[in-house]
C-alpha cells in the first residue's frame, strides 16, 4: 500500500515538474527560436516516457483507452503547437502579448486539470463500470440457473391443478386444489382454496375453464362451500345427480286406503292376493 502511495506521489511530482519545464520552454520561445526544435523533441519524448510508465492506460478498457491517451498527450501536443506558432508569429508587441497569454493559459490549464491523473481516472472509472456490468450479468445468469423450489402436492390431482390451472397466466392463478370427489361417473366435485391462507379465492372464470377443459359452460358450476368462508369455493364439473324420488306406496295399499276411507273405515289391509279376472266377469 505504501509503495502504491509513493508511486502516486512520484507521478504527481513528475507531472508538476513537466508542467513547469514546459512553461519555461514556452516562455523562452517567446524571445528566441533556438528552443523550438529541442522543445518539440522534449515534449514528444516526455509524452512517450509518460505513456510507457503508465501501463494502466494501455491496459484499460477499449472504450476508455483511446480517450485516456488523448487526454494524456494533449498538453504535450499543445506545447509543440505553441512552439511552432512562436517561431512563425511576427515579432510585434501585440503578437508577443497574445503568445504570452496563450502560454499562460496552457500553463494554468495543465496545472489545474493534471491530464495524467485525469487519464488514469478515466481508465479506473471504465474498469469499475465494466466490473459492475460483469457482476450484474453474472448475478442475472445465476438467478436464471437457480432451480425454483420444488412444490409438493398431496395427490396427483392436486399436482395437475397446480401445474396446469393455477400457474401464472392460467385459468385460476393463486389457487390450490384442497379436495376432490368423484360423485358419479358424470359429476366431479372439487374444493378450491386460496394459495395464501386467510384470503378469498381469486375469481375463477367459468368461460376460461370451459375453454381449457373443452367442456360445455353449462356443465361448470362455481359456488360457495356450505358452512365455509370465502377462502374456499366449490367447483362442480358435469351433471349434478338429482335427489332420489321417494318410493311410491304399494298400489294395493293405496287403493285399499281409498276404499277404507269411505266403505270400511278402521279396517287395515293385512295381505293382498292378485287374481286373474276371468274374461266373462269383465
Amino acid at each position: 500500500m505504501f509503495a502504491r502511495v509513493r508511486a502516486v506521489v512520484s507521478r504527481a511530482t513528475a507531472g508538476r515538474a513537466a508542467t513547469v519545464a514546459g512553461a519555461a520552454v514556452l516562455t523562452v520561445g517567446l524571445a528566441t527560436d533556438s528552443v523550438t526544435a529541442p522543445g518539440v523533441l522534449a515534449a514528444v519524448t516526455t509524452a512517450g516516457i509518460g505513456l510507457a510508465t503508465n501501463i494502466k492506460i494501455f491496459k484499460g478498457p477499449v472504450s476508455a483507452r483511446d480517450t485516456a491517451i488523448g487526454v494524456y498527450v494533449a498538453p504535450h501536443v499543445g506545447a509543440c503547437v505553441l512552439l511552432v506558432a512562436e517561431r512563425l508569429a511576427p515579432d510585434t508587441g501585440v503578437s508577443l502579448l497574445v503568445q504570452a497569454g496563450v502560454v499562460a493559459l496552457w500553463t494554468g490549464a495543465t496545472w489545474v486539470m493534471r491530464p495524467g491523473r485525469l487519464a488514469r481516472d478515466l481508465v479506473d472509472e471504465a474498469v469499475a463500470q465494466e466490473l459492475a456490468e460483469f457482476a450484474a450479468a453474472a448475478e442475472a445468469a445465476l438467478e436464471e440457473t437457480e432451480e425454483a423450489p420444488s412444490v409438493t402436492y398431496d395427490t396427483p390431482q392436486a399436482r395437475w391443478w397446480g401445474e396446469n390451472i393455477a400457474v401464472e397466466g392460467g385459468v385460476a392463478p393463486g389457487t390450490v386444489l384442497v379436495e376432490h370427489r368423484q360423485v358419479t361417473e358424470q359429476c366431479l366435485a372439487l374444493v378450491i382454496g386460496a394459495e395464501k391462507r386467510g384470503t378469498p379465492v381469486p375469481e375463477i372464470s367459468a368461460t376460461a375453464l370451459s375453454a381449457y377443459l373443452d367442456m360445455p359452460e353449462d356443465l361448470i358450476e362455481i359456488g360457495p362451500v356450505p358452512g365455509r368462508g370465502a377462502g374456499v369455493r366449490l367447483l362442480v364439473l358435469g351433471v349434478r345427480p338429482q335427489p332420489a324420488e321417494p318410493e311410491q306406496a304399494d298400489d294395493d295399499a293405496a287403493l285399499w286406503e281409498e276404499i277404507a276411507d269411505t266403505a270400511m273405515p278402521g279396517v287395515e289391509l293385512i295381505e293382498a292376493t292378485t287374481y286373474t279376472v276371468r274374461k266373462e266377469l269383465t
